[in-house]
């Protein structure tokens, strides 16, 4: 199964309120954080909203 880990790289002091939450809800509240989620379209769009202050990488995770 393919997770997506997700680093916040830039602060959203000063980008909107909606962007604010999005990152919360990604689990990301402060600089160099980083979160894990598995690959879905929802996610996928809640990064895309927020691609100018975050990293994405690829990880393969065995299924146990």
């Amino acid at each position: 199964m393919r997770q997506l880990r997700i680093t916040l790289v830039k602060s959203p002091i000063g980008y909107s309120r909606r962007q604010r939450h999005t990152l919360r809800t990604l689990g990301l509240r402060h600089l160099n954080d980083v979160a894990e989620w598995p690959d879905t379209p929802i996610v996928r769009g809640m990064i895309q909203k927020v691609s100018h202050l975050v990293h994405v990488e690829e990880v393969e995770r065995e299924a146990s």
